[in-house]
C-alpha cells in the first residue's frame, strides 16, 4: 500500500482534551496540559509515525503514514489581543490542513434545559450555564462548518459517563454536522485510539513525508522549556495569576560537546556528570500584587517553581540544567498587539537568527 501523510488539526473548546490526545498519540509528553482552560496559546506540531498494519480477520488494514498532529488553542470567542492571537493560531491550523479532529468534552452531555428551583428563580435576561455552553459549541461549530476536508468527531472523557449516555451524544452530533466518522475515546486512558488513528490514516491521501522520521516535533527546544515553565505557573497559581503571565527565554546557553583530535564528539565516560545547560527565563505579569504572588513569601513561590521546572527540563535535554527565573511587570500585556506578537516562537526565532548575523558580520 502507497505510504500516505498529512497535517490533523485538532480543535475543541478550552479543556476539552486536546493536548492530553496529543500526548496520548505520540506516546510521550509533547504539549503541556493542567486543569485549566486556554493552557495551549500556541499551534503545536507533533510528528506521528505510523506503521503498516496488515489485513487481519475483520480488519482492514491501513498502509504506513506520517501523521503531522497540530494541537491548538480551545475555540473561544476573543476578548484580549492574546486571545485574537490565540484564535488567529486556531485558525492557521485550518487552513493547512488535511483532516480535522473535533474533540468535544462528553461530560459536557446534552445541551437540556436547566429547571429552576423555584418560580422566579431566574432573573430576566440572565443566560444559564447550559445556554452558554451551547453557545460556546455553536461558535466551535461554526469553525468547521466551513470546512471541506473530512472532520472526525471525537467524543472525549468515555471513561467519565456511563456508556448508555454515549448513543445519545453521538446522535445529537452528529445531527448538528456530516462527520466523516464519529469516534469515542479516553485520551487520560488512551481508550479507542487505535480505532482513532485507523480512520485518521484513511482520510490521508498518498504523499512524502514532511519531516525526517524521527523527528517529534518543529518546536525549538527553547519554545519547549518556556511552556514547561509556564505549566508549572499554572499548576502552583491560582485566580487571575496564571492567565496575565507569559514565560521569554532571555539565555539559552547549551554545553558545548567536547571533541575527540579527529573532530567527533568524545563519549561521555560512565559515571561522569552529565553536561550543563543554562537558562534564565523571564516571567511577565501583569501587576506588581501578581509579582508579589509569583515570588512569595522569601522567594518561596518562584523557587517551587524553579524547581519543578527544572525536573521536567532536564528530563527533556538529557543533560543537567542550571536555571534562573526573573519575574516583569509588563501592565496590561495581553492587550498589547506588539508584545503578543512578540511572544510568537516563530519571532523570537528570527530575532535570535539576525542577532547572529549581524555579530558574526561585526567580528569580521
Amino acid at each position: 500500500m502507497p505510504f500516505r501523510s498529512g497535517f490533523v488539526s485538532i480543535i475543541g473548546r478550552p479543556n476539552a482534551g486536546k493536548s492530553t490526545l496529543l500526548n496520548a498519540l505520540l506516546g510521550q509528553k509533547l504539549a503541556i496540559v493542567t486543569h485549566k482552560p486556554q493552557t495551549t496559546r500556541t499551534r503545536i506540531h507533533g510528528v506521528l509515525e505510523v506503521p503498516l498494519k496488515k489485513k487481519g480477520k475483520g480488519e482492514p488494514g491501513h498502509p504506513a503514514a506520517q501523521v503531522v498532529l497540530v494541537d491548538t488553542p480551545g475555540v473561544h470567542k476573543p476578548d484580549t489581543q492574546l486571545d485574537r492571537r490565540m484564535m488567529q493560531e486556531v485558525h492557521d491550523a485550518l487552513e493547512s490542513r488535511d483532516a480535522v479532529l473535533f474533540i468535544v468534552d462528553v461530560t459536557h452531555r446534552l445541551p437540556q434545559a436547566e429547571k429552576p428551583k423555584e418560580q422566579g428563580a431566574l432573573k430576566p435576561f440572565t443566560k444559564t450555564r447550559v445556554e452558554l455552553s451551547k453557545a460556546e459549541d455553536d461558535f466551535a461549530l461554526s469553525l468547521i462548518k466551513k470546512l471541506e476536508c473530512p472532520v472526525i468527531l471525537v467524543l472525549n472523557k468515555m471513561d467519565a459517563i456511563p456508556r448508555a449516555d454515549l448513543l445519545p451524544l453521538m446522535a445529537h452530533w452528529s445531527a448538528l454536522h456530516t462527520f466523516a466518522d464519529v469516534i469515542p475515546i479516553s485520551a487520560r486512558k488512551k481508550e479507542n485510539l487505535e480505532l482513532l488513528l485507523d480512520k485518521v490514516v484513511g482520510q490521508l491521501k498518498e504523499g512524502q513525508r514532511y519531516f525526517p522520521k524521527h523527528q517529534l516535533t518543529d518546536q525549538p527546544e527553547r519554545f519547549l522549556v518556556a511552556e514547561l515553565i509556564r505549566e508549572k505557573i499554572l499548576m502552583l497559581t491560582g485566580e487571575e495569576v496564571p492567565y496575565a503571565t507569559a514565560v521569554v527565554i532571555e539565555k539559552f546557553e547549551e554545553p558545548v560537546p567536547e571533541l575527540t583530535e579527529t573532530g567527533k564528539v568524545k563519549k561521555r565516560a560512565v559515571g561522569a556528570k552529565l553536561p550543563l545547560t543554562k537558562i534564565s527565563a523571564a516571567i511577565y505579569c501583569e501587576r506588581t500584587g501578581q509579582k508579589a504572588i509569583l515570588i512569595g513569601k522569601q522567594g518561596t513561590m518562584l523557587k517551587q517553581i524553579g524547581t519543578a521546572a527544572r525536573k521536567d527540563i532536564e528530563s527533556l535535554l538529557g543533560t543537567r540544567v542550571f536555571l534562573e527565573l526573573f519575574v516583569k511587570v509588563q501592565e496590561e500585556w495581553r492587550s498589547s498587539r506588539g508584545f503578543v506578537e512578540d511572544l510568537d516562537w516563530r519571532r523570537q526565532l528570527e530575532e535570535i537568527a539576525a542577532r547572529q548575523a549581524s555579530e558574526e558580520g561585526s567580528s569580521e
